[in-house]
């Protein structure tokens, strides 16, 4: 099958035409006619290659939603014409440790939907039928696609950490991630709190769920709000104060980061006396996807978005990386 898409040539290139041919389909794999498909900063970044691993021709595009194109002999779950989503993840064994506890975002082999292969800023996109998630009538299609990697990164945290909705959770940050993790958290329950330096976004935080609006430039808000939070969620990929907000949980507090920061640098004795921890997490498992789908279906969470026409990609890369997206950015196949 010959498919039609777009790539660049070579590091920091724009995208232009390209075509390829997807050859045979293997028996669990699926092929899905893009509709839609959502663009972002990790796309940018493989475009660059600033993690020495993009492959060139490369074709960006990993949160992805269309229709079933065909499936192969083994796949009995999955049927043409319904509608699917595709986040980072293409592909994972299905049978070591990590795969048979439910736990596939860890698999050792498992395989970027952009990485070593071409992505869904084209006609159709293959992967394994497992990765393939069904869209729940209640979730909008136009606006799924950056669900299956910005909503699933910072709902995952709530999942692994076992938030609960008497939890106080303080997300810092208030961007393509972080508006996504607002709303989710408000819906699960908790009491939620920004932290921005941005104070122009209060009023648009506490519209998206957060009850309280914190500076994270004002250094009094670390002694005031000291020992309060259950779980601080960083989305944004700047080094911090680390010890001044692990000052701000609770015992058994939770710093979890989902944001690419350089390095943490933490004094230990605090970790060790209040029993705290640091951590992180990639997206998330095939069955932590259906469960956020269901979720946001439930509660109509969507996230915010800007559509651009696919065929404009680069003025929408242009967009993205001057800072203009509000807060993630839809591309409409038009190839």
């Amino acid at each position: 099958m010959k498919t039609k898409a777009l790539a660049s040539p070579s590091t920091g290139q724009p995208l232009a035409p390209f075509e390829f041919e997807s050859g045979e389909l293997a028996p669990e794999q699926v092929d899905i006619d893009v509709e839609y498909c959502g663009v972002c900063h990790s796309d940018l970044s493989m475009l660059n290659n600033e993690w020495q691993m993009t492959q060139y021709p490369f074709v960006p595009g990993h949160e992805i939603v269309g229709k079933i194109r065909s499936v192969g002999d083994r796949v009995k779950h999955l049927t043409p014409g319904q509608t699917v989503g595709l986040g980072w993840f293409s592909q994972s064994c299905m049978t070591c440790e990590q795969c048979v506890s439910g736990n596939h975002n860890l698999c050792a082999a498992g395989e970027g939907t952009i990485v070593g292969r071409h992505g869904g800023f084209a006609s159709s996109v293959r992967c394994h039928s497992g990765w393939a998630i069904p869209i729940p009538e209640t979730v909008d299609p136009v606006s799924a696609g950056p669900m299956f990697c910005g909503g699933l990164t910072v709902f995952n945290p709530i999942i692994q950490n076992n938030i609960s909705p008497t939890n106080h959770v303080g997300v810092v940050g208030i961007g393509g991630l972080g508006h996504m993790a607002l709303r989710f958290l408000k819906s699960w329950g908790c009491e939620v709190t920004a932290f921005s330096t941005t104070p122009d976004k209060e009023s648009e935080a506490r519209e998206l769920g957060a009850h309280n609006f914190l500076n994270g430039k004002d250094a009094s808000i670390f002694e005031k709000y000291a020992g309060s939070m259950d779980m601080i969620l960083v989305t944004v990929n700047v080094d911090l104060n680390w010890d001044a907000y692990l000052g701000l949980l609770k015992p058994n507090g939770k710093l979890h980061l989902v944001g690419a920061a350089n390095q943490v640098t933490a004094a230990v004795f605090p970790l060790i006396i209040g029993q705290k921890s640091i951590g992180g997490s990639p997206a998330g498992s095939p069955g932590t996807t259906a469960q956020m789908l269901k979720f946001a279906g439930r509660h109509g969470i969507q996230p915010m978005i800007e559509k651009f026409p696919m065929s404009k990609a680069n003025e929408a890369f242009e967009h993205l990386a001057a800072g203009k997206a509000r807060y993630r950015i839809v591309l409409e196949n038009d190839l």
